[in-house]
């Protein structure tokens, strides 16, 4: 076989490793990003602290299920967007976390996940964020409501509080844009046209009119720190804080000092 056909063969080879690479993620982009597990409807939840099951209804006929814990004489609620991963099962007694800082924590599954049901887009799960907003509004002024995201949450979190005027908004591992992730992972491949959720945090966040912290740990491998200070660095206003985790990783902030030694000033 002479080098020219040799070369010929490379190219073939790698030109359809490219073409299966873009497959992958136009296509199986929805696995790469949402991790759900699925609660029976008939689930019965369990948590340490008292709360209320709720069920909305989307303007596409979806359900969303969440769950609303009550604190007596609460210092208002946190409206709280979780992770890309699991489902209300887990995420609930993430949720008392807060419960016993003496808040309110309304908290809820996107939709796929737990108990929460229907078809799925950017445009929708935007959608179904405004309206967990609204729910909070019919039982809280906004300046009793702080909006939490964590990781995936951050955009949905940062959607709302751009729309509304909520006291403050907090994002724990944020992310600039989902097109940024993806393009930190696979730069050698046309992002741009090939992802349908580009999860632009970065545009939403020019038009928050609260204080916005920022927690992001300098060893996470599934955000980078760098995502989170890229965000930082977009914020115009003075009413910013960037709290850095050394050696913090994606899911245990909550066990280090600088995230619970300031959580509680933060709210």
């Amino acid at each position: 076989m002479n080098l020219k056909k040799k070369l010929f063969i490379l190219v073939f080879i790698l030109l359809n490793i490219y073409g299966l690479l873009c497959g992958v993620i136009y296509f199986f982009q929805e696995n790469l990003i949402f991790m759900p597990s699925v609660l029976p409807q008939e689930h019965v939840f369990e948590m340490k602290s008292s709360f209320e099951e709720i069920n909305l209804k989307s303007s596409d006929g979806a359900q969303l299920n969440g769950l609303h814990f009550r604190k007596e004489n609460s210092k208002g609620v946190i409206l709280y967007f979780h992770g890309n991963a699991g489902d209300l099962n887990s995420w609930g007694q993430i949720a008392t976390y807060f419960v016993d800082l003496d808040y309110d924590v309304i908290i809820m599954d996107y939709r796929g996940y737990g108990k929460s049901f229907g078809e799925r887009s950017m445009e929708l799960l935007y959608s179904d964020a405004a309206l967990w907003y609204g729910f909070a509004q019919q039982y809280y002024t906004e300046p009793e409501i702080t909006v939490y995201g964590r990781s995936l949450g951050t955009t949905f979190a940062t959607y709302v509080a751009a729309q509304h005027q909520p006291n403050k908004l907090i994002l724990e591992a944020p992310f600039y844009s989902m097109e940024e992730v993806a393009n930190s992972r696979f730069s050698f491949l046309p992002i741009k046209y090939l992802l349908h959720y580009k999860f632009p945090t970065y545009q939403f966040i020019d038009d928050v009119n609260c204080p916005i912290t920022i927690y992001h740990g300098t060893y996470d491998k599934v955000i980078s720190y760098e995502q989170g200070s890229k965000l930082y660095d977009r914020i115009k206003s003075d009413e910013k804080e960037l709290i850095t985790i050394p050696k913090g990783g994606h899911n245990n902030l909550i066990s280090f000092k600088e995230y619970t030694g300031s959580i509680g000033l933060e709210l």
